[in-house]
């Protein structure tokens, strides 16, 4: 019987690569859109850097302009160069744990890591080794594209997820270089979104080399806008383990905070703008509020100064992360974790979690973390970027969904009143995690058969 993996990659291989009539149009108007917009761009970029610096960071390198850092120790066979994109923080963490699998099973792979975001660049910088290099996903013109691929010379080329470019997918294609789209998720709004722009997705996910799906919802999708799955693997973020010094440490804290006040620890984990506001209108309307230590994690860095002012506008004093001695304070105002790369830090520490982008219909954050560090979930009605973890998670008893941040509150409340609900959630939750892992394996083994057959 033939290897499926091999059938797959001579399905690929055969797979048109000739653009319609129509799709040339399509891409060519794209293509002189993102040109000209390009100055509004990098206006986008300076306004946000004054919020967030490293948005400034490397401005030159957003357009494959590239200074002599920028390099990386040139591949051959035995030392293949692999480009892996992830966007953003979370996708870049899921890529850490698939660099290191990378490393263990072809010890001389070299990276080339891009990032959309500063958050995603921060992390990157963590899984860098000597050989390597890091710069930002070339915005999507042919000539920065072009100069991208010249300048690292990549044997193989690893999107995280969901990031899909008409003109890198086009290039890559041309230049016979493999692109694969791995712990692939498509939600039922980006397949819409795709239907309807299918002259211009409709090439970007059919000259995909291989696509390996997180479930079996996200392939039909990804087959229905043409992409070639080859597999579901499962979702990467399952492998990904808490940093365990953070588990500890904030155990630990949470054990002597508990000891000294009695009072149990709810988070409202990755907030969004919007949520926030809501969360504090239902604190206000209890009339008991005691029990119960609050604290708040923001999505984004660059609003934890306006989420401390809003919560003082509220009436509640906030002691902040980054203000923390030896421990967090108990005098019971609203904690405010103002800190980056810290998230097992502060799930270790509670016991029940608000999940952010849940509230509003933002398609919510990723649970996964959560329930690795035994942290159960009440989610909002809004989970379709992560539906088939939420729905998982909610079937397993490890989340509770409601409808609203008022009744999230108002079961938060329940919960940590009720010890053995609790443990037995918070079981789950460990459960749950663990019993979802393996992804990472099943995408390492089919990546390493590809750069064997380089």
């Amino acid at each position: 019987m033939a290897d499926p993996a091999q059938a797959a990659d001579a399905t690929g291989s055969r797979r048109a690569r000739r653009l319609t009539g129509i799709e040339r149009a399509a891409l060519a108007f794209y293509s002189s859109a993102m040109w000209l917009v390009q100055p509004l761009y990098r206006r986008k970029l300076r306004r946000r850097a004054r919020a967030e610096s490293g948005y400034g960071h490397a401005l030159p390198e957003r357009f494959a302009r590239y200074g002599a850092t920028a390099t990386v120790q040139r591949g051959d066979p035995a030392h293949p160069v692999v480009w892996l994109h992830a966007v953003s923080l979370g996708e870049t963490r899921a890529a850490g744990a698939l660099i290191a699998a990378l490393r263990e099973r072809i010890p001389a792979v070299r990276f080339v890591l891009t990032s959309g975001t500063a958050t995603g660049w921060q992390e990157a910088t963590r899984h860098l080794r000597a050989g390597d290099a890091q710069t930002w996903l070339p915005w999507d013109t042919p000539g920065a594209v072009r100069r991208f691929l010249e300048h690292f010379q990549p044997q193989l080329g690893l999107l995280m997820e969901t990031e899909v470019w008409p003109n890198m997918v086009e290039a890559c294609a041309r230049r016979g270089l493999p692109l694969w789209l791995v712990n692939a998720r498509l939600n039922a709004r980006s397949a819409q979104r795709i239907a309807r722009a299918r002259w211009l997705m409709g090439p970007a996910y059919r000259h995909l080399d291989a696509v390996l799906a997180q479930s079996e919802a996200d392939a039909t999708r990804l087959r229905a806008v043409g992409a070639p799955v080859r597999q579901v693997s499962g979702n990467i973020k399952f492998d990904a383990r808490p940093d365990p010094l953070q588990v500890q440490q904030g155990r630990q804290w949470a054990g002597a905070f508990k000891g000294e006040t009695g009072r149990a620890i709810v988070m409202l984990a990755s907030s969004r703008d919007g949520e926030e506001a809501q969360w504090l209108a239902a604190l206000q309307a209890r009339t008991r509020r005691e029990g119960i230590q609050w604290l708040v994690v923001p999505r984004h860095p660059q609003r934890f100064d306006a989420v401390a002012q809003l919560c003082v506008q509220a009436g509640f004093a906030v002691s902040r992360r980054s203000a923390w001695q030896d421990a967090p304070t108990t005098d019971g105002s609203i904690w405010l974790g103002d800190s980056m790369g810290e998230m097992a830090l502060y799930y270790a520490m509670a016991d029940v979690a608000l999940l952010g982008g849940s509230f509003l219909p933002l398609g919510g954050q990723n649970l996964i973390e959560a329930c690795a560090c035994g942290c159960p979930v009440v989610m909002g009605p809004h989970t379709f970027n992560f539906a088939q973890a939420a729905q998982d998670a909610e079937h397993c008893g490890s989340a509770l969904r409601v409808a609203d941040m008022r009744q999230a509150v108002d079961t938060a409340q329940a919960l940590v009143a009720d010890g053995e609900r609790l443990a037995a959630m918070r079981a789950c939750a460990a459960s749950f995690a663990v019993s979802h892992q393996g992804a990472l394996g099943r995408t390492v083994d089919a990546i390493a058969r590809a750069l064997e057959r380089a």
